[in-house]
């Protein structure tokens, strides 16, 4: 009888699985086989390797080199914003930490195009901030169209992905390690720099690749605070797809992507190997 329980269970365990299995096979696996199909097969349908000189192009170099730098600039700019508000946000009490980390999920919860239609409603030409500035009779600003516009839009869609894993670590470290580095006779920035930075690195590296990937692959915000001026992989690749109807050169560029998506994760992995800074 006892045999017979741990058999049931591992079927149960599988018949429950199956679903999860059927998605992960039509919305992952499928996805991405058909993106390698079409990144390695010409017009024809025949084996080739033309598309990806096509990412080679001094366009296509461009957009991805100009996309690898706001993306790197923007994360950065998220981690020195979150890792000083994650740490006020663990030294709070447990309710006024609920209510402000409650703020910052908040814009999670609304559509990202809204979010950054509304940024685009405010830094336009004749926006919101312009309009404040014209009542007061301060000069405007032009950021509008501009690669400033768009890390704008990035560290503020990206933000909480940084300092939810940041602050997730914080407080999990024990205290008594704190004061026990402070008993030894390490100053404040001693025991940051040699005890709570080192244990905060898998919410660091979770938090960096969080914003990082999403950062690196976006169109919609280039599109919109760019204005259609400033083109990053992602909007190629989107252009691939939708205007010039080329699937081909478009899952070539998507599978470049994939490469320094693949990174990024193998780095998580490696530095956050019990998943501390994911959970939350």
């Amino acid at each position: 009888m006892r045999r017979r329980q741990p058999l049931k269970r591992n079927k149960l365990k599988k018949w429950l699985a199956a679903p999860y299995a059927v998605w992960a096979a039509g919305f992952i696996i499928i996805p991405l086989i058909l993106i390698l199909y079409y990144a390695f097969t010409g017009e024809e349908g025949g084996f080739t390797l033309s598309n990806f000189a096509y990412v080679a192009t001094k366009e296509n170099i461009k957009a991805l080199g100009l996309a690898l730098w706001l993306s790197l600039l923007s994360t950065a700019l998220c981690l020195l914003l979150a890792y000083p508000l994650a740490m006020i946000l663990a030294n709070r009490n447990v309710n006024q930490t609920s209510f402000i980390v409650l703020i910052f999920i908040l814009p999670m919860w609304m559509n990202f195009l809204l979010r950054t239609l509304a940024w685009q409603t405010l830094l336009e030409k004749n926006g919101v901030i312009n309009s404040i500035l014209a009542f007061f009779h301060l000069p405007g600003i032009s950021i509008i169209n501009t690669p400033g516009a768009i890390i704008l839009g990035m560290v503020y869609n990206f933000l909480p992905f940084m300092v939810l894993p940041i602050y997730n670590v914080l407080i999990k470290i024990d205290r008594d390690v704190i004061n026990a580095a402070r008993d030894l006779g390490a100053n404040s920035v001693q025991t940051f720099l040699k005890v709570t930075l080192p244990l905060t690195t898998p919410g660091i590296v979770s938090g960096i690749t969080m914003v990082f990937i999403p950062a690196l692959t976006t169109f919609v915000i280039s599109d919109l605070l760019g204005g259609s001026k400033i083109l990053l992989i992602g909007n190629v690749i989107e252009q691939e797809f939708k205007q010039t109807n080329n699937w081909n050169a478009g899952s070539a560029l998507s599978t470049v992507l994939m490469i320094f998506i693949i990174l990024s994760m193998v780095l998580m992995n490696k530095y956050d190997k019990d998943g501390e800074g994911t959970a939350f």
